[in-house]
């Protein structure tokens, strides 16, 4: 049975996402800075942030420019809150003690393709185009259907890319075959590198691209993940677990990538760099990933862990 993977042009989702867990705080503050927090309350809170994080600090002044860092933070996040019009929380989530520069640098691993982009708008697959008469469900949780594997983390690596891959052929072959098996983003790390770069990043058409000519790739458990860049590992590439036929591009339009979701899950991109997403604690619209931010970065599937993004809620 043919395995087609789906990659939309308009890069619009999140993946390889983790679980956030931020620290509870008192939302009763104003954000002028004559009546903001006090310097005791601050420290108290960096100092329980420190620990439920386990954060440490070793060179000469780091703890000091954290704590600047933390602070700055704080105040955005109080800001932000303090606006009852808005659909989303911030928090201070482990990214607290990082400048958004920082957090973009280390974490984001995106490497658009303009050229590729615009060739294959020219030639999108028609197979979830939109037609008169379709009857497409309000929403689709493949969580509930049981293809989705339980949350990863690809740490301080550039590597959202190959997570978002993953995740799509995991979600595709639980479908079809009825087994969720857990596949290897460390093999797309390490070994497909003809036009990805690992932890500096990479593509998601290119990674379906790579498991195509390979013939598969191999479980986690099998190639597990390390979060950095290593040597392809020859005997492992060649362990074939789950293999896919082909994968293609939804158009351009939402009543498409409704039909797509509604059939399978979606690898898609979406703009991460932005300061409040850095800091989100709790979402009810994704509409706010799409302000104020310039770049498209980090990748995900349509059924996000941490977003829930369903077809219709955009």
């Amino acid at each position: 049975m043919e395995l087609t993977l789906l990659f939309p042009l308009f890069f619009f989702t999140l993946s390889s996402a983790t679980y956030i867990s931020t620290l509870t705080l008192n939302q009763n503050h104003p954000s002028s800075s004559s009546s903001w927090r006090s310097d005791d309350e601050v420290m108290g809170l960096y100092k329980s942030w420190v620990i439920q994080h386990g954060k440490a600090y070793n060179g000469i002044g780091e703890e000091e420019k954290r704590f600047e860092i933390f602070k700055d933070n704080l105040r955005f996040i109080d800001e932000h809150n303090s606006n009852n019009n808005t659909t989303y929380k911030l928090g201070l989530n482990k990214f607290a003690d990082l400048t958004n520069q920082e957090y973009r640098a280390k974490f984001l691993g995106t490497r658009t393709d303009p050229r590729r982009r615009l060739m294959k708008s020219k030639v999108p697959s028609s197979r979830y185009a939109h037609r008169a008469g379709d009857n497409l469900p309000d929403s689709v949780d493949w969580r509930d259907h049981g293809a989705v594997s339980p949350v990863k983390d690809q740490g301080s690596c550039g590597s959202c890319w190959a997570f978002s891959t993953i995740a799509a052929v995991e979600g595709i072959n639980k479908i079809v075959s009825g087994e969720l098996v857990s596949l290897s983003e460390q093999e797309l790390v390490d070994c497909d590198r003809s036009y990805d770069a690992g932890c500096n990043g990479g593509l998601m058409d290119y990674a379906f691209q790579f498991i195509i000519d390979n013939g598969g790739i191999d479980t986690e458990k099998d190639y597990p993940y390390l979060g950095f860049n290593n040597q392809c590992d020859p005997t492992k590439k060649n362990v074939k677990v789950v293999s896919i036929d082909g994968y293609e591009d939804v158009p351009n339009n939402e009543n498409a990538l409704k039909k797509a979701v509604a059939h399978q899950p979606v690898s898609i991109a979406i703009e991460a760099g932005g300061r409040a997403f850095q800091l989100y604690e709790s979402v009810s619209s994704p509409i706010f990933l799409m302000q104020n931010n310039t770049l498209q970065e980090l990748e995900c599937f349509t059924i996000c862990h941490c977003l829930n993004i369903f077809p219709g809620s955009f």
